[in-house]
């Protein structure tokens, strides 16, 4: 009784226990759509003008906060929420940019492979055409051309005016008998 008991524990320590439910509410993004955002983005931080406007909003940033009227100035002068915003930009941009780095790698390496497929479909093909041509042109060595059969034509005019003459030489020697 002490084995089966056993036994029905192990069995039980072997199987996944039940579902536990979570209090964290559960978001679902379609990667394709966050993927696609993701190298909108990048695209746009490579830009001269993210670059341009992120020089803007820093130079007003430092100016507003040393030059501007003492009692508006929000970040005083260690600028210590200037470094914050720009951490927290650029936390969220590097994730981002390897992600859209990520999807180009991957449509590289289809297009790659796609290119592979479609070269070696190229030499075989190739290769088949240079085998037919081989073969063309082995047939064509026992064809007889145009040149041969113009060649063996005049030969052979040549040999029914030779027999001609020799026809008209006997009959002329026969009439004169």
């Amino acid at each position: 009784m002490a084995r089966a008991r056993k036994r029905v524990d192990v069995e039980r320590l072997n199987s996944p226990g039940p579902a536990k439910r979570t209090w964290v509410p559960q978001v679902r993004l379609d990667s394709e759509l966050f993927g696609a955002f993701a190298e909108k983005f990048a695209r746009f931080m490579g830009t001269a003008r993210f670059i341009g406007w992120m020089t803007v909003i820093v130079i007003a940033w430092v100016l507003w906060n040393t030059v501007g009227v003492a009692r508006w100035r929000f970040d005083p002068y260690s600028f210590t929420f200037l470094t914050l915003v720009l951490s927290l930009q650029a936390s969220y941009a590097a994730p981002l940019i390897l992600l859209a780095q990520y999807r180009q790698e991957a449509r590289d390496r289809i297009s790659q492979d796609e290119d592979r497929k479609q070269a070696a479909q190229s030499r075989a093909d190739m290769d088949f055409l240079a085998r037919e041509i081989a073969s063309l042109r082995m047939r064509v060595g026992d064809l007889a051309t145009r040149d041969f059969i113009r060649s063996e034509l005049r030969e052979f005019l040549e040999d029914l005016e030779e027999r001609q003459d020799e026809n008209q030489y006997r009959d002329e020697a026969e009439e004169t008998l």
